[in-house]
């Protein structure tokens, strides 16, 4: 019998932070990062802010799969940072994603758990959202965002003295080392959102 498919997953989650404890925020939520780094099937994460004067802030983290993302999410490490937090920082909303998909925005999460000021989880709620975009639309919003941005870098790495004579695995690995965040955090939202009437429309 074949082994089943790993799909790794995405947890986007929302909290409301103290505007009056912003540094301890911002330093805590990048130990959060770091920790779950250590962890095996960690993919990545990092954390945005929703503006300068809001109290809203992003966080994203993704597993191999979810028996990888458990370990973390079960583990003392995670619930000693939550607890350390409780003081500045409240949850609001946390989506899991599952595939390919979970890069794309909210539309597309398959599991809402909602959280209160200070009550605990009340538990996934199952919501009637529609199906994640077929693959080939997936690929096209992937390849319109990538195409243009590796574009750019190749020609603005073009003007780095001698880089044309790098060994090509150096090439391509400062290329993709500079890319993939930009295009994790920056220009694959900015055209899923662009392109959401499309992904959403069936077929």
């Amino acid at each position: 019998m074949a082994e089943p498919v790993a799909h790794p997953v995405t947890v986007a989650i929302e909290r409301r932070i103290d505007p009056s404890r912003t540094a301890e925020a911002t330093s805590w939520m990048q130990a959060g990062t770091d920790l779950a780094a250590g962890f095996e099937g960690f993919l990545g994460s990092g954390w945005v802010r929703a503006g300068e004067s809001s109290d809203l802030w992003y966080m994203l983290y993704r597993f191999r799969d979810l028996p990888t993302l458990e370990g973390w999410e079960d583990s003392p490490q995670r619930a000693w940072w939550l607890d350390s937090g409780r003081a500045f920082a409240r949850e609001v909303k946390v989506e899991r994603r599952t595939g390919i998909e979970g890069w794309f925005d909210a539309p597309f999460a398959t599991t809402v758990e909602t959280r209160g000021p200070a009550a605990p989880a009340t538990g996934p709620i199952q919501q009637p959202i529609p199906p994640a975009p077929p693959r080939y639309k997936q690929a096209v919003t992937i390849w319109l965002g990538f195409f243009p941005t590796n574009l750019l870098a190749s020609w603005l790495l073009g003007y780095v003295p001698g880089f044309a004579e790098w060994p090509l695995i150096a090439r391509v690995l400062l290329s993709t080392v500079l890319l993939t965040p930009v295009m994790t955090y920056a220009v694959l939202p900015a055209v899923t959102r662009l392109l959401r009437p499309w992904l959403q429309r069936a077929r």
